[in-house]
């Protein structure tokens, strides 16, 4: 209990030392089936290699708007009870495109036949680039007209905190870490904190489902929201239990956005899913988002807990 107390007094230390002003997280809706953007003690996946991407293209319709990708590969390491990944995302928005690449570490500090308490730390740099070249100015004979390709780069680190059981995920995290405390100018990307829990029920034979709710606060904004989802499953008859056949789910954001997904498994190890965001925000409301999601594991013996947990298939949330 001691050493528990000792780790949540470090995450919770860095979640509340915000005060910056700058460009905000990337907007993903199907963060639902991955967490590791904003949490890195998600990628303790145990039984397999984890390989996740996604692509969103957002508020169609608008020149310059903001389309992000996003690639990432995590595996956990049964005997060093540890989990590595490495992820990177790129975020184009107008003249200015971002890239993040990041290494991640997550140790499972608590691993009981039921529940797991782990703990993850990412580590990378944080890019950013103007090209002055894409400008579409009235005047092309301005002086002062900025026309050069620009590029500023800082170190970046997350830390995070999830804890999961057979109904329950809930979790702590703080991004880009190197911005708390500092003035906007110094670094690219604020501060961020997230809170969430996550009921889901895998009992019934027919379907799972689950409920969930996020905070997410930058400095002096703070987004709630809230998202439920169904997945389907086909009862097969073996011991390995019923296999999931598709997922509906839907969550709504304070910010005044509302999504749907949809996901459709391919195999028991391969999920396509796509998102579709409906904006309420005057001068948005016509300009709709769209999301593609692809989601793989492959079975690896390093990662092998099934002698230790009484049911695998739980932590693939």
């Amino acid at each position: 209990m001691k050493k528990l107390y000792i780790y949540v007094s470090i995450l919770t230390f860095a979640v509340l030392g915000s005060e910056t002003n700058a460009q905000n997280d990337i907007s993903m809706a199907t963060h639902w089936y991955n967490r590791s953007n904003y949490n890195p003690a998600s990628i303790a996946k145990p039984d397999y290699i984890y390989l996740f991407t996604n692509v969103r293209s957002q508020w169609t319709g608008i020149t310059g708007s903001p389309t992000v990708v996003n690639i990432q590969a995590s595996e956990y390491i049964q005997n060093l009870h540890s989990a590595f990944g490495i992820s990177m995302v790129s975020d184009n928005i107008g003249v200015t495109q971002t890239i993040n690449p990041l290494l991640t570490y997550a140790f499972v500090i608590e691993n009981d036949r039921d529940w797991r308490l782990s703990m993850g730390i990412s580590g990378g740099v944080f890019s950013r680039s103007i090209n002055g070249s894409q400008f579409e100015a009235e005047n092309s004979n301005d002086n002062y007209l900025f026309t050069d390709l620009e590029r500023t780069t800082r170190p970046d680190a997350n830390l995070g905190l999830e804890f999961q059981s057979s109904h329950f995920i809930a979790g702590l995290s703080s991004t880009h870490l190197f911005s708390a405390w500092k003035d906007t100018t110094l670094f690219l990307n604020a501060n961020h904190q997230y809170g969430y829990v996550t009921y889901k029920n895998t009992d019934p034979v027919n379907y799972n489902y689950s409920f969930g709710l996020q905070v997410v606060n930058r400095f002096n904004r703070t987004i709630f929201e809230g998202n439920a989802s169904i997945r389907f499953k086909k009862p097969t008859g073996l011991s390995s239990g019923p296999t999931e056949i598709f997922s509906l789910g839907l969550s709504y954001r304070s910010s005044k956005e509302m999504t749907c997904l949809f996901g459709v498994n391919i195999n028991h190890d391969f999920r396509i899913g796509y998102a579709f965001d409906k904006s309420f925000i005057p001068g948005f409301s016509q300009n709709n988002t769209h999301e593609i999601m692809l989601e793989y594991r492959i079975p690896s013996r390093a990662s092998s807990t099934q002698t230790n947990n009484r049911n695998t298939d739980f932590w693939y949330y």
